[in-house]
């Protein structure tokens, strides 16, 4: 179907269709330097601005990273690579009490624990997290996600609910993935939620 027909069946004229946005009045220059970053970040996803700067005067371009980080920016691209303090807590959120001091897990489904990290297959990241039954050291569920956002936190978990009940204890760290309104019993689809306690 050619560009015309396209651009007809959407209703979208074929001047808005060529039209690159967010490079308006952008130099020659760094038009030239956003195409060799967008073809780089191809290749390595995971690149900041430093790296980025690195690349391109590896290229032979006098490049400082206040300016990458601009380009970077108005294309709407950054890196994918996993940030620092995955665990780290936010100030709003409830932090809630230790339940395993003392506790001896004697059977499956007594205690759930849960944690994310990342893997690099083919050189990109990407987060995993996985739901895991303490007693029996079986994981009861996992998802991946290129972001490390609620959702495919609770997903994972919703998807170990359906499939095993509700545990006694589901234990994690204070991470924000995991104190957040994501994680409270009306919006995780526990089923009989009255009987779970956090840690």
């Amino acid at each position: 179907m050619s560009i015309s027909r396209q651009c007809e069946l959407i209703t979208l004229s074929r001047t808005s269709y060529y039209r690159q946005p967010g490079i308006a009045g952008e130099s020659v220059e760094n038009l030239e330097l956003m195409r060799l970053i967008d073809k780089e970040y191809v290749r390595h996803p995971f690149y900041g601005s430093r790296k980025m700067r690195n690349y391109l005067r590896r290229q032979g371009r006098k490049v400082n990273r206040k300016r990458v980080q601009r380009l970077m920016r108005k294309m709407c691209i950054q890196s994918i690579a996993p940030k620092p303090n995955t665990s780290a807590p936010r100030k709003e959120h409830l932090v809630y009490p230790y339940l395993l001091r003392g506790i001896d897990i004697k059977e499956p489904n007594q205690v759930w624990c849960s944690d994310i990290t990342y893997i690099r297959p083919a050189g990109v990241f990407v987060y995993l997290t996985a739901v895991m039954d303490r007693h029996s050291r079986y994981v009861l569920s996992w998802e991946v996600s290129v972001t490390m956002d609620d959702a495919f936190c609770v997903n994972a978990l919703n998807s170990a609910v359906r499939r095993h009940g509700v545990p006694d204890i589901f234990n994690t760290d204070q991470g924000s993935l995991y104190t957040g309104k994501a994680f409270t019993p009306a919006e995780v689809h526990w089923g009989k939620s009255e009987s779970l306690k956090a840690a």
